[in-house]
């Protein structure tokens, strides 16, 4: 990548969280906060974010279907899903960078995730450690997401701090 191109980018990030914060639109994730797991460095373990809402479930993304967002590679099912990603990934990205919802909702963060333990909540992904845990997190939502809005802004401070590292 160039220099003016990776300028670009950054500068395309920051304004994308600069309009979010400006209209109301909760900030999903920041760019050393994107969860990658334990091994391979892709967002949400390599699963397309956009078929959690086109397909209703959740889907294996491809390399060849590969974007950079927020210095994070995304995988997408198929060309399709990644340009409506690339439209407006703060309405795909899953909340609080892709880390178990429950957890921070405790006010912590944790690398497990089960991509496939997921809920859609108010047109928000919020990804779980496990479908149980899901289920309860969904139930209680009326709770559970504004707890964990509340708590997210220290749980990325920590993590950028390298709390958690």
């Amino acid at each position: 990548m160039t220099r003016s191109a990776s300028t670009r980018r950054i500068r395309g990030s920051a304004a994308i969280f600069i309009v979010a914060a400006a209209v109301g639109i909760p900030l999903t994730v920041a760019a050393d906060e994107v969860n990658t797991g334990y091994f391979g460095g892709v967002a949400i373990m390599g699963y397309d974010p956009v078929a959690y809402f086109t397909e209703g479930k959740a889907m294996k993304g491809s390399e060849k279907f590969s974007y950079e967002w927020l210095g994070t590679p995304w995988h997408f099912a198929n060309a399709k899903h990644r340009e409506m990603f690339i439209g407006d990934p703060l309405k795909y990205a899953p909340q609080y960078g892709g880390y178990c919802a429950g957890e921070v909702t405790n006010g912590s963060a944790t690398v497990n995730i089960d991509p496939e333990a997921f809920k859609i909540i108010d047109g928000r992904l919020y990804l779980i450690y496990d479908k149980g845990s899901a289920d309860w997190f969904a139930a209680n939502a009326a709770e559970t997401v504004p707890q964990a809005d509340g708590k997210w802004p220290k749980v990325a401070a920590d993590l950028q701090s390298d709390r958690y590292h």
